[in-house]
This record gives structure tokens, sequence and C-alpha cells, in this order.
């Protein structure tokens, strides 16, 4: 298999292996810090400071999942500490308003089929952008995705919730989900 031969020439540091790792995993790994950053740029250096990280601790996997998961999980939590060092999650709600926003699970269409869905949620504030992405795409609980970012359980939740509902609006307002406030007219 090319990834454990890339891997043992990485261990190695043969410079022609780690670039090919690179080559390799970057793509979509680009995909994920482009989920949590504002821009392009900042994508990249996410991207960037992440394969310094999964470089340094390459030594550490031990093959017990797969290479490409646990890339991911140093380029999330990467993504995670760059927003955390930037205090971007200042906009929070509380969990008894969230209640009210409560949408459909199965309301929002696929979120990797439509260029317009990906627009919308990058288009989310951060912090309700962060908290979709690890709990709806990375598969995060609440407690962790609590603890990763330094906040309650409960603003996770809440976080959630208001991303869903925004996201909603925005996908009504696009013609992508059907408008929920429309009724059926009679005769």
């Amino acid at each position: 298999m090319i990834e454990s031969q890339l891997l043992i020439g990485c261990l190695r540091h043969e410079q022609d292996a780690q670039k090919k790792f690179y080559q390799h995993f970057s793509p979509k790994m680009l995909g994920v810090c482009y989920r949590y950053a504002r821009n392009k740029a900042d994508a990249e250096d996410m991207l960037q400071e992440g394969f310094i990280k999964v470089f340094q601790m390459l030594h550490q996997f031990r093959g017990d999942g797969s290479l490409e998961g646990w890339i991911r999980r140093i380029v999330v939590h990467t993504c995670i500490n760059i927003l955390k060092k930037n205090k971007k999650f200042a906009e929070c709600l509380e969990i008894e308003h969230a209640f009210m926003l409560a949408t459909p699970h199965d309301a929002i269409p696929s979120i990797t089929q439509a260029k317009d869905v990906v627009e919308c949620i990058r288009s989310l504030p951060i912090g309700y952008r962060t908290v979709l992405n690890l709990f709806a795409i990375e598969g995060y609980s609440h407690k962790e995705i609590a603890d990763m970012l330094g906040i309650r359980e409960s603003t996770s939740r809440s976080q959630y919730a208001r991303a869903k509902a925004h996201l909603e609006i925005m996908l009504e307002r696009r013609g992508i989900l059907p408008n929920q406030n429309k009724r059926p007219q009679v005769g």
C-alpha cells in the first residue's frame, strides 16, 4: 500500500516521501480546514500548521485506525486551537433559547452534496459553523466539543441548534429547501 510506504519514508525523514505524503493527504485536509476558516488563505495557514504537527507526531501513529482519520483529527484540533487562540467563540446562545429554534433533522440536505449548502455553512457565524462542523460532520459529541472549545456543553448544543436554524433559513431563501412557513393554498 502506498500509504504505508510513504509513512515509512516519512519516519526516516526522506524528503521525497514527505512531499508525496503531503501531496496525497493535503487536498482532503484543505477541505477540512476550509470548513473552519474564514477564507482560503486562513485555510491554507491552518493546513500548514496542521501538517507541521502531523509530521512532528507521525512517530505516534500506532496503526489502530486509518492514517487519514488520524491526520484528520490532528488537523481538526489544529483548526480549533487556531480559532481558540484568536478567540472566535464570542457568539453564544444559552440552551433554553435553543429549543425554540429546533428544526427537523431531515430538513437539511446532505452537506457534502451541494455547493450552495457549503457556501451557506461558510457564511454562518464562526461559533455556529465550528460546532456544526464538529458535531454534524466530524461526529464529535457535544461534551467533546465543549472540552475542545473551552465552552459549556449546553453552549455547544445551543450553537448547534442555532446553526441548524440559520442554515435552514438560508437554504429556504436559496430555494434549496421548501419554505416551512408557507401553507398549502386551498381551492
